[in-house]
């Protein structure tokens, strides 16, 4: 992969990790929720969940599903459906320490395999494999490309769930951590109508 590509590619990457979406949401929940040192599994999934899916898809597999509009719309409506309900569960979550306020953060493998129904990441790994992986050396570009993911991921889900931490003192009373909440559930949720409506 050239080097300019490289430079184009981290500047997008990190772009797009970082904009609010529905990993960073659920990353931000769960700091202020269970603060970082119980959310650092769900961190690492998400930092190493869509580097390995954005090499699957560089080697073949997002051709499968570019060339299966059925399989594009089951994966659309079923991760649309499991978004909203993390939307819902986030927006009904209690105050840690409070009456009601069950729940554990998300486990490595539950938040890495959140990648394969997320459909921000799946246009992400689509549209990045599509502009950067071509050329003779498939497998040097996808593992570049991964690379780089996995670099940005670590920065983005550490940078996402420590917000939530900071905010911990911040959300000390019940109507802050509910606002807070309400607002994090409501960006998924809007974000999956975007996703849906284009």
């Amino acid at each position: 992969m050239p080097y300019e590509d490289i430079l184009a590619l981290t500047g997008i990457m990190l772009a797009s990790v970082w904009t609010p979406g529905p990993n960073n949401a659920m990353l931000s929940a769960s700091g202020a929720r269970f603060g970082y040192r119980r959310s650092l599994p769900h961190v690492m999934g998400v930092a190493f969940g869509f580097p390995l899916m954005l090499f699957a898809v560089a080697m073949g597999l997002g051709e499968v599903f570019e060339r299966s509009a059925l399989l594009q719309d089951i994966m659309r409506y079923v991760g649309a459906a499991l978004l909203m309900y993390v939307a819902f569960k986030i927006a009904t979550a209690g105050r840690p320490g409070t009456t009601g306020a069950v729940g554990k953060p998300f486990t490595f493998l539950q938040a890495a395999g959140f990648q394969w129904i997320n459909p921000k990441a799946w246009a992400m790994a689509i549209g990045m494999v599509a502009q950067f992986v071509n050329g003779e050396d498939i497998l040097q570009a996808a593992l570049i490309a991964s690379g780089i993911g996995l670099g940005a991921g670590l920065t983005s889900s550490s940078g996402w769930a420590l917000l939530g931490v900071w905010l911990q003192k911040f959300l000390s009373t019940e109507l802050r951590f509910r606002v807070f909440s309400v607002i994090m559930a409501a960006m998924i949720a809007l974000g999956v109508i975007f996703l849906l409506l284009h």
